[in-house]
């Protein structure tokens, strides 16, 4: 399938929706498991299945999506999204019996000024690969708090399935995810694949989305920039992976100088987001 900015084929999106990774819970969009990955660097161990979730917002989720969600595994879900950001998309946090919803936000109030929101829609909409560089530079540098909640919960809790989620399940949630394949030593190539399914994953989504973006100032006369929001190229991974290490020495790095893990820490959580594959 390729990302382009016209509506994918539905059957071919309903087909692969309805296999792995994808995982059905009612109500969600872009939802999948990021278990079963090859390890390049620790083969032949690969990422422990049924114990991380990447998602769009749950703020749809039905009573039966509830228990699909509780019988996938996940005592814990991290909510990337700001106060602000829920507000203007009336898009509250649910309550989930059994399940442990984590406010972890990635950006304060303060970055979702009109001023700050048009500077990053403008980014987004360019399409361009270094205006989403300079995105993932603000959520690299702006995640310590959030980033750090899911991975000490990792380190903690290697037995309780958790979800991590932002709004549309894309950047952030897309950043995340790859910080923890990587530190699973799965190669580019497999988190690219990764990042990019989620421009299927959304596309069930599509008429919302467009009718939350003709919202926008920025949008509301030029489609084909809004479009460039629902884009989810898999392109976008091998520089971000380049600037993770050149401007923040690598994922230990990272996690070490901004989320204030030791290197006990990432070896512990290695070991609990990776598992050795059936005889």
């Amino acid at each position: 399938m390729s990302d382009t900015l016209q509506p994918l084929d539905p059957q071919e999106v309903a087909e692969t929706l309805s296999k792995p990774p994808f995982v059905q819970v009612s109500g969600v969009i872009n939802i999948r498991d990021l278990g079963d990955l090859p390890s390049a660097s620790f083969a032949p161990q690969r990422t422990k299945p049924h114990y991380m979730y990447r998602s769009a917002e749950l703020s749809g989720i039905s009573d039966e999506g509830k228990a699909q969600l509780k019988a996938l595994g996940v005592t814990t879900v991290f909510d990337l999204r700001s106060d602000t950001e829920m507000d203007k998309y009336n898009t509250p946090v649910p309550n989930i019996e059994g399940i442990e919803i984590v406010r972890a936000p990635v950006f304060e109030k303060e970055d979702y000024s009109p001023e700050m929101m048009a500077k990053r829609f403008r980014l987004y909409a360019s399409g361009k690969t270094e205006a989403f560089m300079e995105l993932y530079t603000q959520i690299l540098d702006n995640a310590a708090s959030s980033f750090g909640a899911v991975f000490r919960h990792v380190r903690d809790r290697p037995s309780d399935g958790f979800l991590f989620h932002c709004t549309a399940g894309k950047d952030r949630t897309g950043i995340l995810a790859a910080l923890l394949l990587q530190l699973a030593g799965v190669d580019a190539e497999t988190i690219a694949r990764d990042y990019a399914l989620t421009r299927i994953g959304r596309e069930p989504a599509r008429e919302v989305i467009m009718q939350r973006l003709s919202k926008e100032v920025l949008f509301a006369s030029n489609k084909e920039m809004a479009l460039n929001m629902l884009s989810c190229r898999s392109d976008i991974i091998p520089p971000f992976l380049k600037l993770l290490d050149q401007k923040y020495g690598g994922v230990e790095a990272y996690l070490k100088n901004y989320i204030g893990l030791t290197d006990d820490d990432i070896i512990i959580i290695r070991r609990h987001v990776l598992t050795e594959p059936p005889p």
